[in-house]
């Protein structure tokens, strides 16, 4: 096992930086520049521009730009943000918790509800109960997360008004409750998301390890229907499972960029909007670092879990 992590840490490395490079010079490529939006004076000369443009190393070639950011992020440092001339490391540190709190707590929630429906769907499928979970799954994963947020905005917080529009807490209340009512909105937007892909796989996989001889010898020798469906059938029907979650990482946060500009949760999203519309390349290249070593890390951590799933997989490396 350890020889396989070791093997899959070392793939990772070249991955990590090819998706650095790919994003820098994406973002290298985009119409405007930095300057116009650090230069909004107007009586800043051409002179200052060009000063400017020199103290940034905004003249030297892309490559040499390229290279110079990865030299600083090898030594930990993220550098500067254009907009705001703060570390750009405190400042993703700082919305990196909002974040994860918004796509676990959203992960969590999809799982406990999207399984039990699954298999609920697969134990007795075309029922009513079948067509109704099915239906609901499809429109959660087909309707677009803006539209999603913007009706329970519309729902709970303006025609109940029970839940607020937005925000992290309450004004001048930063306490864990505060945070709660203002985590449901966003994350529900998620959910609604996410539990169409997970019910659909689940469902999918639970009909045909119910078709499995091994399912009928365990129900002719007398066990428990519960046992048969939780012990025997749930657990050879994870594996597609978690490879669906382990695919979902990048949309998580995909989502999380839309969900939190819609309900203003200060999160990595949000800071990725607006260092995108500023031009602010080191913050960019700051998220792009930790969402791509979370989707990585989240690729192997899914290698060991399908190896704990199923014994064969763990006697083959």
């Amino acid at each position: 096992m350890l020889k396989y992590v070791v093997k899959r840490l070392l793939i990772a490395i070249p991955t990590f930086f090819g998706i650095t490079v790919l994003v820098y010079f994406i973002s290298s490529l985009a119409p405007g520049s930095p300057l116009e939006m650090l230069m909004a004076d107007p009586m800043a000369t051409k002179e200052d521009m060009e000063a400017l443009r020199t103290q940034l190393g905004l003249d030297q070639p892309v490559i040499i730009q390229y290279l110079r950011w990865l030299q600083s992020l090898l030594q930990g440092n993220m550098g500067v943000s254009y907009r705001t001339n703060l570390p750009v490391m405190g400042m993703v540190l700082e919305r990196l918790g909002p974040t994860l709190i918004l796509t676990i707590t959203s992960t969590i929630l999809s799982v406990l509800i999207a399984v039990p429906l699954g298999i609920m769907s697969a134990y007795k499928p075309y029922s009513p109960w079948d067509y109704i979970s099915s239906g609901l799954s499809f429109v959660g994963a087909s309707t677009p997360t803006f539209f999603t947020g913007l009706v329970l905005i519309y729902a709970f917080a303006v025609k109940l008004q029970i839940l607020p529009m937005g925000g992290m807490y309450d004004s001048g209340v930063e306490t864990l409750a505060s945070m709660s009512r203002h985590l449901i909105l966003p994350c529900l937007t998620l959910t609604v998301f996410n539990v169409g892909s997970i019910l659909r796989q689940t469902r999918g996989s639970m009909m045909e390890v119910f078709s499995e001889d091994y399912i009928r010898t365990a129900r002719a020798k007398g066990l428990r229907e519960l046992r048969v469906v939780i012990i025997h059938g749930l657990r050879n029907a994870l594996i597609p499972v978690v490879t669906v979650l382990s695919t979902m990482i990048p949309f998580l946060f995909g989502g999380a960029v839309v969900a939190e500009q819609v309900f203003s949760w200060p999160g990595l999203g949000s800071l990725m909007v607006q260092s995108i519309n500023s031009r602010d390349y080191p913050t960019i290249m700051g998220i792009t670092v930790i969402i791509a070593a979370a989707v990585l890390i989240g690729n192997i951590v899914t290698d060991i879990v399908y190896s704990l799933l199923d014994p064969k997989i763990r006697e083959s490396r």
